[in-house]
């Protein structure tokens, strides 16, 4: 697997809205785009820093990732995933992965925030860091 880059870090929020300000206001980002992903059961909120993106991540329904996240944590967000880009391609990461002995949450690829194709490892793996792997279609 040739991961070339950090491609975000993934914050779990109660509210986009709440959130937003903080970033722009207090840290001087932008928020560049704000996408729901409903498959994932998600509003996401896209920040630029420097060659990295921070990807804030409102849960829309209580059964989500996120909303499981925020309960686990106290009712707090939080740093919840950190996000690899690969060059070879998110299925052959996961091939690769399985190949020697690690869990993969996601089997094979999905459709992600900004039209990524993603995969998540799971944490067991990992050390306890819930990682995701992204690769973009166009390139």
């Amino acid at each position: 697997m040739q991961i070339s880059h950090i491609e975000h870090i993934g914050i779990a929020v109660t509210s986009l809205d709440d959130a937003i300000p903080f970033y722009e206001e207090m840290l001087g980002f932008k928020c560049f785009a704000i996408e729901e992903v409903p498959d994932q059961k998600v509003r996401t909120a896209f920040f630029q820093v420097g060659q990295t993106k921070l990807e804030l991540l409102e849960a829309t329904s209580e059964d989500s990732a996120i909303a499981k996240f925020i309960e686990k944590n106290g009712g707090r967000g939080g740093v919840q995933h950190i996000a690899f880009a690969v060059e070879d391609g998110v299925a052959h990461a996961l091939d690769e992965i399985q190949e020697h002995g690690g869990r993969v949450i996601d089997k094979e690829p999905r459709k992600g925030a900004e039209g990524l194709n993603i995969a998540f490892m799971h944490p067991k793996t990992t050390g306890g860091t819930l990682v995701e792997l992204c690769e973009d279609p166009n390139k």
